[in-house]
């Protein structure tokens, strides 16, 4: 039987990366979602004046 996954993916505003990243707000978020049961996938981010996307997955 194939699992099933759930997706979120949340957007992290380009202040919060301005002056470089913020290693402490990105680990509250990360902390935040894995104990809601989410499961970081993979975070992108094009460059200073966009914002980041933080991809989570959890089995349905």
């Amino acid at each position: 039987m194939s699992k099933r996954w759930q997706y979120l993916t949340i957007e992290m505003p380009p202040s919060m990366m301005k002056g470089g990243p913020h290693p402490e707000k990105v680990q509250a978020e990360l902390t935040k979602q894995g104990n809601l049961g989410w499961e970081l996938v993979n975070m992108v981010h094009y460059g200073q004046l966009s914002p980041g996307l933080l991809i989570f997955k959890k089995e349905q």
